[in-house]
């Protein structure tokens, strides 16, 4: 039969040029940067640069319809590209402009292109599909009770769009999200244009992040939320989104947040991003989380009922100091998670001890008394064990969040207290919208104490047991309790 469509010719054409491309490869596989603790996330072979996001939400039970676009930049020569996604349905793919072959992999999404895609030139991908709130175990999309939010560490962004998935490949992020005219839509960064009406009584809002972004952090809330603004040191945007109904109960704690970033500032320097807020949400994580620019946090934190002001007030610095440690400074593997909740830790245990409500050194003395017990079960700080097949959480144990802290604490006792502050704010200075690692810390803390610390530094961050701690022989040796 004659074909008599120009454009019918052209798409049959892509189509047998794409099956005879996919006939000479090797069926895809899922790949990996070889991280120790996740070794099939991440992928090899390209940088991205921006991702381009868009959502369409009905309701927290039903997938969205989304479209995500990936600006990147090929490393290598590449047949196919994977991406880390699952959990979502792929209409279409297009590489470069031109329909791409897709197939699932493991948890990769692999294209092929219409024809490989050389070293050193851009690349432009854009993927229509699914985002499915459903199943909230292994992270990603949270239900609320008025909607969803955000909660992707450590591996689940790519349940929610195709992506990088590693720390190691930040980028910038612009969210689109329509949503009925009667709720709000906000994610991570500034408006990037007026909520615009659309068709069917839905609203589309639109964000974008001024820094660099690992795909971790993201965060869209869409629900009955009021957002409340207000301003911060040398007048940083401050704003918080909080459940409509809950704002009058709400507004006192967000009221305490400009004088935690004037505290994290006069410890470590300047905050680094554009605006910062906090996210309460009607539902229940079992934990807070450090979106960039929006840390997420339960509503029943806030609500009264077994938590002294105190202890929510230093759970609230510890969200904010992830903004330089963990998101401004970002690990570059996951082993080096202990720089992010270590360094969170100790802001959290040093502003306790400013209210005198429990001290930093009894603190830090307890959990030396425990840390030989959370090494044996969770490896040295800078070396975690993996987590258990199906809790990938389980990689958040003590040992890097209080035995981590400990490590700081030893540090600081052994260069001194002003050596250490320098070194703090070196840190965040130097490696500012970047990644770095372990070795990176050790290297700049050697040289504001003009002597190699590695020697020192390496039995706290990689021994099974946990070494004598300067300045308190009345501490004696560890102790498992």
């Amino acid at each position: 039969m004659q074909l008599s469509s120009p454009r019918l010719r052209a798409a049959l054409l892509a189509a047998a040029s794409l099956t005879l491309v996919a006939a000479v490869l090797p069926p895809p596989k899922p790949l990996g940067i070889g991280d120790t603790l996740f070794p099939q996330l991440g992928n090899p072979g390209y940088d991205v640069l921006s991702y381009d996001l868009s959502f369409t939400y009905k309701d927290n039970k039903s997938p969205l319809d989304a479209v995500t676009v990936i600006d990147a930049r090929a490393l290598e020569p590449l047949e196919r590209i994977n991406l880390d996604f699952t959990h979502g349905t792929v209409a279409s793919a297009e590489v470069n402009g031109e329909a791409a072959r897709f197939e699932s992999a493991g948890e990769d999404l692999v294209l092929t292109p219409a024809r490989p895609v050389a070293a050193h030139v851009p690349l432009h991908i854009e993927i229509r599909h699914t985002s499915d709130p459903r199943g909230i175990a292994d992270g990603g999309w949270v239900p609320t009770e008025d909607g969803l939010a955000m909660a992707n560490q450590a591996d689940a962004a790519h349940r929610v769009f195709p992506c990088n998935d590693h720390p190691s490949d930040k980028a910038y992020f612009t969210f689109r999200i329509t949503a009925p005219a009667v709720l709000t839509a906000v994610a991570n960064g500034v408006p990037g244009a007026l909520p615009a009406a659309r068709a069917a009584g839905a609203t589309t809002w639109t964000y974008r992040t001024l820094h660099p972004m690992a795909t971790e952090l993201a965060q869209v809330s869409i629900g009955s939320s009021t957002v409340v603004e207000g301003a911060g040191p040398h007048g940083l945007p401050l704003r918080s989104v909080v459940p409509a109904a809950d704002r009058k109960r709400l507004e006192p704690w967000l009221k305490k947040t400009a004088g935690h970033v004037e505290w994290m500032e006069q410890r470590v320097g300047r905050y680094p991003f554009e605006n910062y807020g906090v996210l309460i949400a009607r539902a229940k994580t079992g934990f807070e989380l450090e979106t960039q620019t929006l840390s997420l946090f339960e509503n029943g934190l806030f609500s009264g009922d077994g938590y002294p002001e105190w202890y929510v007030e230093a759970v609230m610095v510890h969200e904010l100091a992830h903004q330089w440690f963990g998101d401004s400074v970002t690990p570059r593997t996951w082993s080096d998670l202990w720089l992010n909740e270590g360094h969170a830790t100790w802001y959290e245990a040093l502003y306790a001890d400013g209210l005198g409500k429990y001290s930093l050194e009894r603190r830090m003395r307890e959990a030396y008394q425990r840390s030989d017990q959370w090494r044996a079960a969770g490896g040295p700080p800078a070396a975690p064990k993996p987590a258990a097949p199906g809790e990938k959480i389980g990689l958040f144990r003590p040992v890097v969040y209080d035995g981590a802290a400990l490590v700081l604490y030893a540090l600081r006792q052994e260069i001194g207290e002003k050596a250490f502050d320098l070194v703090e704010r070196r840190w965040v200075a130097a490696h500012r919208d970047d990644t770095a690692g372990t070795a990176d810390f050790v290297r700049l803390a050697s040289e504001v104490a003009g002597r190699d610390l590695e020697a020192f530094l390496g039995p706290w961050l990689y021994g099974k047991t946990t070494p004598a701690m300067p300045g308190h022989p009345e501490w004696g040796g560890p102790k498992s309790v």
